[in-house]
């Protein structure tokens, strides 16, 4: 009897752990109260080491699990949205070892590493597609016709033949039918023979997505998916996540910022400060995703000091024209496919002037011609030589009895700060070097500065510590006649780019703005302000995707439509900050 009672009590502690260990392999990622540092910490620094997150627990099943959550993680600060997604990833010192486990991928005998894949966005990464340097040698190869043997197509880069002198291999039947289909599942069809370096900021995202997927991993981590996008493709990559969601194969968890969004389609939160701490709440991804800057109605002061209602700055001089400004490539135009009312005339291309003192946004679509119309202005495309284009009164090119106005000029009359100036600007350079390049013809050259400018760099480096920001200090720091920021902003914590927003129009004269009030510095009050913002001399251009990256002196805008369709850009004026008027983003800029 007592050995029937034994056996009988042996095999329910046997069915129980069977039991628990299924469960267990149900979750492709289990952490259990972890704590994380970036490094080891029986590392000579340990003393001093923060940790990452404390006891931290997370679960994500696997695609036969009963609960099939989709989730998105929530954070102001970009460091901690990255952080998670990396420690997910199997990245970052775990303490306990033990309290990070992959259990279903243990039981099958699948490495972490090939079965979870992180693919980010963030504005740190640059713009090269999968992290290689195939946007072109130099900023203005992109907009040329000729073709490098380093062009790769979309179909080279999602195949891995991007080596010169590659092999043609046949891809084996498993492999080409999976490419079929995530070709067909990314609406990548009519890009495959594009060269890389052409495509704009939403297909090079659906490009590099489609090159995690033929890894064929089981869990997808994408880090600030809809950062850089319009309203209009982030609602159309949210379309195309969900077609990948829904399958599990693989299952997605994205990073999101607080302005972002949230999919319809995520069913789970995990929402962290920049203390990371762990929250996970369904309703908060709802309540953050309503969120509406109608509630900013009320305030009378923008966070970077503009009133209410605030109308432009009179205009002075013209700083940029174009006069009827068509760019094609071969059969396909790519600005400027319609026609204007020209001084009550039907003209064919773009019309449009800047001035001085003008604060103008360039909106878009992706793709509809913002980064071309852009460089044209700052002369990187070489159209710019045969166009009707003057820059501060003066085309490219000599005409009668006036001389065209040279690179060195426009560089030393233009501040522009954007990721493609990112990805070529020279690493090696020091913080001071790289600001005090503002006043050099070349980045490597070494200026000589006067006394004011040294003073000038000095202010910069006192007001902020960021390396993110230090490419949009350079662009103001030498106060050019034309400030050229394109998506300069893009992917900063809200904290520093408030402050960035705030210094760019006010210098070191302000030193936050509360309550409705802006608070003078100690330097105002004693008359030693060396950098005051932007004045009425210049002239300010701004691209971006987010409204909240917009500053709050902006006042005119143009957006341009898609191309192909013939239709005329939306111009306007608006009655104040962006930010105090949430709905012209919507009802007058993208309507």
């Amino acid at each position: 009897m007592r050995n029937r009672l034994a056996v009988g009590r042996h095999n329910q502690r046997r069915l129980l752990h069977i039991s628990r260990a299924w469960r267990q392999a149900d979750h492709v990622i289990q952490i259990d109260n972890g704590t994380f540092f970036r490094d080891s910490p029986s590392s000579a620094q340990a003393a001093s080491q923060r940790p990452l997150m404390t006891d931290l627990s997370f679960t994500l099943s696997t695609d036969r699990a009963k609960t099939q959550d989709l989730w998105a993680i929530l954070s102001p600060s970009s460091v901690a949205r990255t952080a998670f997604l990396q420690i997910l990833a199997g990245q970052h010192f775990c303490d306990p070892p033990s309290a990070r486990r992959y259990p279903s991928l243990t039981e099958r005998g699948i490495p972490a590493h090939k079965a979870i894949k992180y693919v980010g966005f963030d504005a740190d990464r640059g713009s090269n597609v999968g992290g290689n340097n195939v946007r072109g040698a130099y900023l203005s190869a992109r907009y040329e016709t000729r073709k490098e043997e380093t062009d790769f197509s979309v179909l080279d880069y999602l195949t891995g033949h991007t080596e010169l002198n590659a092999l043609e291999v046949e891809q084996p039947d498993g492999q080409e039918r999976e490419l079929q289909r995530i070709v067909e599942q990314l609406n990548l069809k009519d890009l495959l023979h594009m060269p890389v370096s052409n495509l704009s900021n939403g297909q090079t995202r659906r490009a590099r997505i489609g090159k995690a997927l033929m890894a064929r991993p089981e869990v997808l981590l994408l880090d600030g998916p809809f950062m850089g996008l319009d309203p209009r493709t982030a609602e159309k990559m949210a379309t195309v996540l969900f077609t990948i969601a829904k399958t599990r194969k693989p299952q997605l968890v994205l990073s999101l910022r607080p302005e972002d969004e949230v999919p319809k389609w995520i069913t789970r939160l995990a929402a962290t400060g920049e203390d990371l701490n762990t929250v996970s709440t369904q309703d908060l991804a709802r309540s953050r995703g309503r969120k509406s800057g109608a509630t900013q109605e009320h305030l009378t002061l923008s966070k970077d000091g503009h009133p209410h209602d605030s109308p432009a700055l009179p205009p002075g001089e013209v700083v940029v024209e174009m006069r009827g400004v068509k760019v094609s490539y071969g059969d396909k135009t790519v600005l400027g496919d319609w026609s204007q009312d020209v001084n009550g005339e039907q003209r064919e291309g773009l019309y449009w002037s800047l001035h001085r003192g003008q604060r103008c946004g360039i909106f878009g679509a992706n793709g509809s011609g913002k980064t071309t119309m852009l460089s044209l202005i700052t002369s990187d495309h070489p159209q710019t030589y045969r166009l009707p284009i003057k820059l501060f009164g003066r085309s490219r090119l000599p005409e009668a009895g006036e001389p065209g106005i040279s690179v060195f000029d426009l560089q030393r009359r233009m501040g522009h700060s954007s990721p493609e100036v990112h990805a070529f600007f020279p690493k090696q350079l020091t913080v001071r070097r790289a600001l005090e390049s503002a006043w050099a013809d070349a980045p490597l050259s070494k200026p000589k500065l006067s006394a004011d400018a040294d003073r000038c760099v000095n202010a910069i480096l006192r007001c902020f510590s960021s390396q993110r920001l230090l490419l949009f200090l350079k662009a103001i720091v030498a106060k050019p006649d034309l400030v050229i920021l394109d998506e300069a902003l893009s992917g900063i914590d809200e904290r520093v780019r408030d402050k960035a927003l705030l210094f760019l129009s006010h210098g070191e004269r302000v030193t936050k703005v509360e309550n409705g009030l802006a608070q003078l510095s100690v330097l105002e009050q004693l008359g030693k302000v060396c950098v005051e913002g932007l004045s009425q001399e210049q002239a300010l251009l701004v691209i971006s995707h987010s409204k909240e990256d917009v500053p709050g002196c902006l006042r005119e805008f143009i957006c341009l439509p898609e191309p192909g369709r013939g239709t005329l850009p939306t111009v306007g004026v608006l009655p104040g900050p962006l930010e105090l008027h949430p709905r012209a983003w919507k009802e007058q800029i993208w309507r």
